[in-house]
């Protein structure tokens, strides 16, 4: 017959009471740190403490829950003590655009960084706004082209067949361009991928 495993007894609402009054007055004892042969069990049994009535101290894991339990609420009393004195609590850094994460991404990849790696979703970024001249800078502009030239599988086959489209696109307007450095931009593209 298999064994069962042993169910874990729920602390109660008295016991957990207990233990937070017991925790405010100094910190609990391990079971390594319980003397030896007085009270201290195997382990993940209760070991009594000395002079305290013999009450059962807590598992090693009771232990734990409860310090979480216990700084999670000291959190939120920091927390509602600044709210009172009218203080806000600072706010994380801003996180940078995806923009510049991207640019920063192909400057690393220009310089060959050791610590370059390749990003999907900075590539995908790069690829979706190289023809807008507000997000993708002239001066970097160049640096993309050098990237694309290593563009490999699906990625190069998309890349090309978007431009192919807009280059059609553009042809349909008529001769009045709106924008003639995206059209150059296209023109580039399909000339160094085709």
């Amino acid at each position: 017959m298999a064994k069962q495993k042993r169910k874990v007894p729920e602390v109660t609402e008295k016991k957990n009471k207990k233990l937070k009054k017991a925790s405010a007055e100094g910190p609990l004892l391990g079971p390594e740190a319980a003397p030896s042969g007085e009270g201290a069990g195997s382990k993940g049994e209760a070991v009594l403490r000395p002079g305290l009535d013999a009450e059962p101290e807590l598992s090693p894991e009771e232990q734990r829950v409860l310090e979480r339990k216990l700084k999670k609420e000291r959190k939120k009393e920091e927390r509602q003590r600044l709210r009172e004195a009218g203080l806000v609590a600072q706010h994380p850094p801003a996180r940078r655009s995806g923009a510049e994460l991207a640019l920063d991404y192909l400057c690393r990849w220009a310089q060959k960084h050791k610590n370059w790696r390749f990003q999907k979703t900075r590539q995908t970024w790069l690829l979706l706004h190289m023809y807008d001249s507000d997000k993708v800078p002239d001066e970097h502009f160049s640096t993309l082209l050098a990237y694309l030239e290593g563009l490999q599988g699906r990625a190069r086959e998309l890349t090309v067949q978007k431009a192919e489209a807009l280059m059609r696109e553009l042809d349909e307007e008529g001769s009045d361009p709106p924008l003639p450095g995206r059209a150059q931009r296209i023109r580039q593209v399909l000339q160094l991928l085709s």
